[in-house]
């Protein structure tokens, strides 16, 4: 029998449910997963097997109209995550509908995805009607020429099988493009960084969601099979410092409590890990950091 293997975009607008869906269809928190929109910044590939297939999905940030550099950059990355792609698979809320940013990106979709099949993936049905959801499809269907389109809760694994058979289905024939037991194919050092990231973006709610960045500075192998790892947290102004330290250093022990076992839990081995915060006025302006975060410095032109 062939194998098949290919691309798979997950675009929509922020929060949609795109890194929920790619953990649930690769079976492992690959994509970071929280309340906050907008956090998912670099396109983070995670691959998941299904019969003679390999599926490699691309969790593009949300698509939403840009206003910083940061922003432009991410933008850039979810398109072109999409112009990629052998299969795009728009997701759309159904209780928040045809919202402005749907229908810009709808519009978008032609130009981009030409010629590939695109799949209509209603997230979050648990929210509504049925009735008001076969509205919801239909206006969406006239809008587009979608290929399938499927009912789901990425949360709750609701429609999430039928979605991988069919994306399966849709692949090119070929050889498998990674080894069959990577999940991923960002490194351990961006995972780790992603890890913390999203620990930080939970407790810190909305004080600082988008002026901080973590990098992963080193990582130290050692004889007992654990690791050392140190990161840098950059924040771009002083009084932000404080908030991540938080009072006599609480809330940076809490989240780097968290993000080590999260690590441990994933990489399933003892780990020790070490942050500090610095203060990079302009970090959002440099070259390397959005490197670190696997965006393009000039998508972010204006």
């Amino acid at each position: 029998m062939s194998t098949r293997a290919g691309f798979i975009a997950l675009i929509g607008e922020p929060n949609a449910g795109k890194s929920t869906l790619l953990n649930r269809m690769v079976g492992a928190k690959v994509s970071i997963v929280t309340h906050k929109v907008q956090t998912t910044r670099a396109r983070i590939r995670g691959v998941a097997l299904e019969g003679d297939s390999q599926l490699v999905f691309v969790d593009t940030p949300g698509l939403f109209r840009p206003r910083r550099r940061l922003d432009r950059a991410m933008v850039a990355a979810a398109w072109g995550g999409a112009a990629d792609a052998d299969v795009v698979v728009l997701l759309v809320e159904a209780h928040r509908g045809i919202t402005e940013g749907v229908q810009s990106i709808i519009e978008g979709l032609g130009d981009v995805t030409k010629g590939r099949k695109v799949a209509l993936a209603i997230n979050k049905i648990d929210r509504v009607k049925a009735e008001d959801l076969l509205a919801l499809t239909g206006k969406l269907n006239e809008q587009f020429d979608f290929a399938e389109t499927f009912m789901i809760s990425a949360e709750k694994g609701h429609g999430v099988d039928d979605l991988r058979k069919w994306l399966a289905e849709q692949l090119p024939e070929g050889p498998w493009l990674y080894p069959e037991d990577q999940i991923a194919d960002l490194p351990l050092r961006m995972i780790a960084a992603e890890m913390t990231r999203e620990k930080l973006t939970l407790r810190l709610h909305q004080e600082l969601p988008y002026q901080l960045t973590v990098e992963t500075e080193s990582w130290e192998e050692r004889k007992d099979g654990s690791a050392r790892i140190d990161q840098v947290i950059y924040v771009a102004r002083d009084g932000h410092k404080g908030i991540i330290l938080g009072h006599k250093g609480e809330t940076m022990k809490a989240v780097s409590k968290a993000a080590r076992e999260e690590l441990q839990e994933f990489l399933g081995r003892r780990i020790h890990l070490f942050c500090q915060v610095k203060v990079r006025p302009n970090w959002l302006n440099e070259a390397e950091r959005y490197s670190e975060m696997g965006l393009n410095f000039k998508d972010g032109n204006a």
